[in-house]
């Protein structure tokens, strides 16, 4: 018998209840489809797919490569992202291009978000429009436990635009009220520390994440609706997810244009963002 997306949604969090394991992608595409009352066929037409196909990852069958590409647009996620809830090794083509340009990507952001959405659109322009340079090394990111859980995932998504510990909590405390150690993320990561429902809330806005799609997947739901993020918050997440592109000499002249752009001001970082 093929069950209907809430029937399984429902009996495969019964069966992950209580378990601090990874509960399998099928069972988190199964709460975004439920969340978005989408019907396999529906996603299954849009995403060019089999409808048998999206059924047997949501019974527990490990997703494609092509599956998860396919899927990405459809559901409005990153496909990096989804790769990474799947817990599967994310393809070199999705990685930022150079790592050594982590160093700058922060500072893109925390200039980027004190300018006027004029100047902030212009920034963005600019990281579109500079040449695509070739990528010379093997992008590696910094080892979480395994089963790491929720906390895991989001420390590895923002890991794939190009943050380590101390830019997480660079960016982190000054376009959220999030105010956290460099060290601290790495304990998130590891599982050591739990998600609150402040922190899924600040992650979605810098990840450009729904929070509430967060919240449903992660399973850490905050009491009250969440705020819309503010829109230095949202131009933040598209600063940081284009800057990927970037090699570290370009990064560096985007994050100097941006100290420039802001003059005398750019001393102090921080910026009073609603919810704060």
């Amino acid at each position: 018998m093929i069950l209907s997306i809430p029937h399984l949604f429902n009996q495969q969090m019964n069966e992950a209840a209580g378990m601090t394991e990874h509960p399998g992608f099928g069972v988190m595409l199964a709460r975004l489809l439920d969340q978005r009352e989408f019907s396999v066929q529906k996603l299954a037409k849009r995403a060019e797919l089999t409808a048998n196909a999206v059924r047997g990852v949501l019974a527990g069958e490990a997703p494609s490569e092509g599956l998860l590409r396919r899927i990405a647009p459809v559901v409005g996620f990153r496909a990096v992202d989804l790769f990474i809830l799947a817990g599967l090794a994310v393809p070199e083509d999705m990685a930022p291009l150079d790592a050594a340009a982590e160093r700058w990507a922060p500072y893109i952001v925390m200039d980027a978000v004190h300018l006027p959405s004029a100047e902030r659109r212009e920034l963005l322009q600019l990281i579109r429009s500079l040449p695509q340079e070739k990528r010379f090394s093997v992008f590696a990111v910094k080892r979480l436990a395994a089963h790491a859980g929720p906390g895991g995932w989001v420390i590895r998504m923002l890991q794939y635009r190009n943050l380590g510990w101390s830019g997480m909590a660079k960016v982190l405390a000054v376009v959220t009220p999030t105010y956290l150690s460099a060290s601290t993320y790495g304990v998130i990561g590891d599982g050591r520390k739990e998600l609150t429902p402040r922190l899924v809330t600040d992650f979605a806005a810098l990840l450009g994440i729904d929070a509430r799609e967060l919240a449903t997947l992660t399973g850490v739901h905050p009491r009250e609706l969440p705020p819309v993020p503010a829109p230095e918050a949202m131009d933040a997440a598209v600063l940081l997810w284009e800057a990927r592109r970037l090699s570290a000499a370009q990064a560096q002249h985007v994050a100097e244009l941006a100290r420039s752009m802001r003059g005398d001001s750019a001393r102090r970082y921080f910026v009073n963002l609603p919810g704060s």
